[in-house]
């Protein structure tokens, strides 16, 4: 009986690993996609990611869901915004790994989780504890020394990880499964997309047609790069702990960081150094004070006690989610670059 749990959970976490390492090792593949520029790239991207979605969704037949949401235009705004801010953030992403970028790029996925935490407590007014607090004012007295270090601020860290955590807060309040939700973003872009390759074409200016079979497949296989680790992604979701997952998502960023460092041969001058390790001081604080807290509400839930049942089954649901200094969610859903 208890080989079947265990079970679970390894493939679990093996899908936890692939879809995290997937995302860290996304840098490799965008520069393959030259001489597209990044634009170009996006734009398939979107086509490509419905085409993909769209054969998932046939062979799983699960389209309840769109019916509803076209009966509700509160819940398609949502969607609609979703699609935009993934747009910029995707963008953005792909257009820094072609110019050498990647290390900020990857900076951006490391202050992801004190954006997220901010937004939270300027939105939705939601309490920090003392060491969270502590951890947001590292991260930014960390942006302010990577500023001096660039000599600007680091826009590209700060755009994706706004974007990110803003279509984090979108997502959350749509609340579809990440299946369903890619499928309803990427048919949002599809025309825009679509309509801006045709007009490339007819500029003579695309190069899905000019540089061969291959190009043009890889450009197709943008489709699967961005939808098999969502794929893998929802596996682990249903198998892992969400705080086991909090402390998985650091994988993405570490392997961008070190390819960055390691591979792209990107600068990192002292006070770059010192920037990141203040950024790695902040999560550090932050993982161990989640971890704490979630030990804290499991060993009360253990505990017999009168509590009513909702309020357990909310504690739970907060025990699993708090790593990531998040608010619980039912159905995790995560579109990185």
């Amino acid at each position: 009986m208890t080989g079947e749990p265990r079970g679970e959970r390894r493939t679990g976490l093996l899908n936890g690993f692939a879809a995290y390492g997937m995302w860290g090792l996304v840098p490799l593949f965008w520069p393959l996609l030259k001489p597209a520029g990044a634009v170009e790239i996006l734009a398939h991207r979107m086509v490509w990611s419905l085409v993909f979605v769209a054969v998932a969704m046939v062979f799983i037949r699960r389209w309840a869901w769109a019916g509803e949401l076209l009966r509700q235009p509160r819940r398609l705004a949502l969607v609609t915004v979703a699609a935009a801010l993934i747009t910029v953030n995707w963008g953005v992403y792909i257009w820094a790994v072609n110019n050498e970028q990647v290390v900020e790029a990857a900076l951006g996925y490391f202050i992801n989780p004190l954006v997220t935490i901010a937004i939270g407590v300027l939105l939705l007014k939601e309490r920090l504890r003392p060491v969270q607090w502590a951890a947001v004012g590292i991260g930014a007295a960390a942006v302010l020394v990577l500023t001096v270090g660039y000599g600007r601020p680091p826009w590209i860290s700060l755009i994706l990880a706004f974007s990110f955590a803003a279509y984090g807060l979108v997502k959350k309040k749509v609340n579809l499964s990440g299946l369903e939700s890619l499928t309803a973003e990427t048919a949002i872009q599809f025309l825009p997309a679509l309509g801006y390759l045709l007009w490339l074409t007819s500029q003579g200016d695309s190069t899905f047609t000019t540089e061969g079979a291959g190009h043009a497949a890889l450009l197709a296989a943008t489709g699967v790069v961005t939808a098999l680790p969502l794929v893998c992604f929802g596996a682990a979701a249903i198998r892992v702990p969400l705080s086991t997952l909090g402390l998985l998502q650091y994988l993405a960023p570490v392997f961008q960081f070190l390819l960055g460092v390691a591979y792209f041969h990107e600068a990192m001058p002292p006070e770059r150094w010192a920037g990141f390790a203040l950024v790695w001081l902040a999560l550090t604080l932050l993982t161990a004070d989640a971890w704490r807290a979630a030990h804290r509400i499991r060993a009360g839930i253990d505990r017999p006690s009168t509590t009513v049942t909702t309020g357990t089954h909310s504690a739970v649901r907060n025990a699993d989610s708090v790593t990531s200094g998040a608010e619980p969610v039912d159905d995790p859903v995560d579109a990185r670059p």
